[in-house]
């Protein structure tokens, strides 16, 4: 199998990953974190409408464009790995084309819950955290099983607070005071994913 017909055939979960993995290596390589957030993390202030970040991407872009913005190794590192996990889950249950959907729509949704929260902020939110935690959440609500009498509401319950958890030190330790550490865009992230996970599923098998 020659790298064309490799990448043709590859999961959506690898591609976003290899994607996001090579741009945060250029931005750390290069040494351009703060010119890169600057130009693509996602800045709440600019969509009042009298703010502009001179020789920046169009602010309805940055959604998308902050995922592939991470402040460091680790930073990077447990986004993937997280994505990694659910995200293989994920693509078996909906599909790629779904997969990438749900992905673009929690980006969107996670920077949507980021901005009701910071509305007059200045830093730029950073990170594929938004995009991942739909993926965790549509994982947990296609994966949840009735266990010991419980419902599988306990075991989605257990797995945001796990995540949000994780994100919540991530960005205690590794993010600096240039960026906002998103906690609004990781529950809206989440629950964008509990709400599209079934009718995804529901929407690949719609002709079965």
């Amino acid at each position: 199998m020659d790298w064309r017909q490799l990448i043709s055939t590859s999961s959506m979960t690898v591609k976003i990953i290899a994607v996001t993995a090579v741009a945060w290596a250029i931005v750390a390589l290069l040494g351009a974190q703060d010119w890169a957030f600057r130009f693509g993390g996602f800045i709440p202030i600019r969509f009042e409408g009298d703010v502009a970040v001179p020789g920046a991407l169009p602010a309805l872009v940055t959604p998308l464009s902050a995922t592939l913005l991470h402040a460091d190794f680790m930073h990077v590192l447990f986004n993937m790995l997280m994505l990694a996990i659910c995200g293989t889950g994920v693509e078996r249950a909906i599909g790629r084309g779904e997969t990438l959907l749900l992905y673009v729509i929690g980006a969107f949704v996670a920077a949507l819950g980021h901005f009701l929260f910071n509305m007059g902020s200045l830093g730029p939110m950073i990170g594929a955290s938004g995009a991942v935690s739909a993926v965790v959440g549509a994982y947990a609500i296609l994966y949840a099983k009735r266990r010991e009498g419980h419902g599988g509401m306990r075991h989605v319950l257990q797995l945001a607070g796990a995540w949000i958890v994780i994100q919540l030190l991530i960005g205690l330790t590794t993010l600096g005071s240039a960026t906002d550490i998103a906690i609004a865009a990781h529950i809206a992230g989440f629950l964008a994913g509990l709400a599209l996970g079934r009718p995804l599923l529901l929407w690949r098998y719609r002709d079965a």
